[in-house]
């Protein structure tokens, strides 16, 4: 969407400063490397996610060496001296976002979250996308190499700001992933948008782009999957929970060629914590899955792990 001159007047006019602050940087045409460099030079230093997160609304500039950024952005995009932080001020009285449960970082979740939240900063992507999931049902299906054939979810997700219409699914595969062979699939009340991936690590993090925009407290379903089978044997299949709430439910199905001959639920509190809340799973004989059930999840890592013979 185009912006004009008379645009960014008239937001710096009415607010809010995240929209403001967006429209400055389309009217000047600075990406944000650049205005982080001109920041530097400047002698204030601001990450350029951090700048993405405030101009998406995701986070709002505080602390006293956020203010100090925020009065050289006046000066580097060439606005009127206070404008975007009398925004700021005004903004604090405004309508308060929805209440979200706490939340957990992705560096505590996944074991290359730098490189995931390089991926991330890519898509200009919030911390926490504006969603929380109030429900989740995933089926993983393992193949008769003993690879992960796939994965299908279908995911209800509830709004805590205003203006969110799309939401960043993560898949990682098992060591041997080629994640440029991965197909991403929109299959209900979503679609495909951009696709981020890496190839050390097998990382992939799609875009799914909703048809509405979300206010606060809204709620949306949606169902998307990857089709994968480019990794080597694979040995567990776990979840990261970065807000606490909501029901989990996770499905493995194996294939009749290749059944492991031990099932356990795990949990941990973090990546490099030791895994605990082990239960032996017991694989049905007709359908060859088995499954765990979490009424209400805590921030952490939850999973289903196997043995083959």
């Amino acid at each position: 969407m185009g912006h004009t001159e008379a645009d960014l007047v008239q937001l710096l006019h009415t607010g809010p400063f995240h929209l403001a602050l967006r429209t400055a940087l389309a009217v000047r045409g600075l990406p944000l490397q650049r205005v982080q460099h001109h920041l530097a030079h400047r002698g204030v230093k601001v990450g350029v996610t951090s700048l993405s997160y405030w101009q998406q609304g995701a986070r709002r500039p505080q602390r006293p060496e956020s203010m100090k950024a925020v009065r050289a952005l006046e000066e580097v995009l060439q606005l009127p001296g206070n404008s975007l932080l009398r925004l700021l001020h005004e903004d604090a009285g405004a309508r308060p976002e929805a209440e979200r449960p706490a939340t957990r970082s992705y560096r505590s979740l996944v074991e290359a979250s730098g490189v995931l939240e390089g991926l991330l900063a890519e898509l200009e992507s919030p911390g926490d996308g504006g969603l929380h999931t109030v429900g989740h049902q995933e089926r993983v299906r393992i193949g008769a190499g003993r690879e992960l054939l796939g994965r299908d979810s279908q995911q209800v997700v509830r709004a805590h700001r205003d203006g969110v219409d799309r939401y960043l699914a993560i898949h990682r595969g098992d060591p041997g992933c080629d994640p440029s062979r991965v197909e991403v699939r929109a299959t209900e009340n979503c679609r495909t948008g951009r696709v981020r991936q890496h190839t050390e690590t097998g990382l992939l993090v799609a875009e799914l782009l909703f048809d509405t925009r979300l206010r606060a407290g809204d709620t949306h379903v949606f169902s998307y999957g990857f089709e994968d089978g480019t990794g080597g044997p694979s040995r567990e299949y776990v979840r990261g929970f970065g807000f606490a709430g909501g029901q989990y439910v996770l499905q493995v199905r194996f294939d009749e060629a290749a059944l492991p001959v031990r099932c356990r639920r795990f949990a941990q509190a973090s990546t490099g914590a030791p895994r605990g809340g082990r239960t032996e799973l017991t694989l049905s004989g007709r359908h060859r899955a088995v499954h765990v059930v979490e009424q209400g999840v805590r921030p952490g890592i939850l999973g289903i792990e196997w043995d083959w013979a």
